[in-house]
């Protein structure tokens, strides 16, 4: 729809991970050179925790394409409370038939499975993606499988990646042997605003676009709005590029973003911190001076904002009145 408008070869904001996309920021590069070296020096775990959205799933995507063909990689990330039987899930990941098998059967297919893959030279790993659903016994199962050797060498790794609660959930009692035998941990964290505005710019430039389409003002708001939560950045990049095809603005501006923010707000997604105006300057004072500029209005809340692109005519048509 708008990417012909804004010469651009496909969607820069996608939801879907793809490593095609993926950005570096420095916590996102040291992540990513932590789980290689876990992987590449035969470290049993490694584990990767990070919010919502934080880029975890598509950083997993990156690791597996840079491993090569020397790892045969198997993926479970369909966890949840009430997971059933592992070995059925550890099968399928590596495409094991496990129709009609007890769990001891299962896990005697396995453990063949992973004896032919070493006496082929491969390494083999397992991923687990939501690792935090699982329960205290499921993980100590899993622990279990990384006890399987062949003449003293390893031949299964293992990376848990989950939400923030993994780490939590690591740190019981019952999962201290777990916990212990953890070589690498590495943590996402929200990206910061100059970060953000590199991010947005880096995927407008992989599809072929302009790193200017988005003014630096409304880059700090879009930060703002974001807590620089990667997938909440690209929500917001995604619905600027629409509203502006919609208005027929060549450049986003913050003005924009605003009107964006405010509208979601009324859905119930955003906490009403987007609204505050002491917080919003203190935070973002070019963004929101105390003087001039269309003015946004929330429930109870009103502020100013103001954008060195904008034009005399007013972005915002919903408040006329304003």
């Amino acid at each position: 729809m708008y990417e012909s408008f804004y010469g651009l070869k496909a969607k820069p904001f996608s939801l879907l991970p793809d490593p095609a996309y993926l950005f570096h920021s420095r916590q996102h590069q040291v992540a990513l050179s932590l789980l290689e070296y876990a992987v590449n020096n035969q470290l049993t775990l490694s584990a990767m925790s990070g919010e919502v959205g934080s880029g975890k799933t598509t950083l997993v995507r990156e690791l597996i394409n840079k491993l090569g063909d020397g790892v045969t990689v198997g993926l479970i990330s369909n966890t949840h409370r009430s997971f059933g039987n592992l070995m059925q899930w550890v099968c399928a990941a590596y495409g094991l038939p496990c129709r009609d098998k007890d769990k001891a059967e299962l896990y005697n297919d396995f453990v063949d499975f992973l004896l032919q893959q070493y006496a082929q030279g491969r390494r083999t790993l397992l991923i687990v993606d939501e690792a935090q659903n699982l329960d205290a016994e499921t993980l100590e199962e899993v622990r279990l499988l990384t006890n399987v050797n062949a003449d003293e060498h390893l031949v299964m790794q293992l990376l848990l990646v989950g939400q923030p609660e993994l780490h939590d959930l690591l740190k019981r009692h019952e999962l201290r042997q777990l916990a212990q035998r953890i070589g690498v941990f590495a943590r996402l964290g929200p990206l910061d605003e100059k970060e953000t505005a590199d991010y947005v710019r880096h995927r407008i430039q992989v599809v072929g676009g302009s790193p200017n389409l988005f003014h630096k003002n409304a880059l700090r708001l879009i930060h703002w709005n974001s807590a620089g939560i990667p997938r909440v950045i690209n929500t917001l990049c995604e619905l600027a590029l629409v509203y502006g095809y919609a208005d027929g603005k060549r450049r986003i501006d913050a003005t924009l973003i605003a009107d964006i923010a405010r509208d979601r707000i009324g859905t119930g997604l955003y906490g009403n911190h987007v609204f505050d105006m002491r917080a919003l300057r203190d935070q973002v004072p070019s963004v929101v001076p105390d003087t001039a500029g269309p003015r946004l209005v929330s429930n109870e809340i009103d502020f100013d904002v103001t954008d060195d692109t904008l034009s005399s005519a007013p972005v915002l048509k919903r408040r006329a009145d304003a």
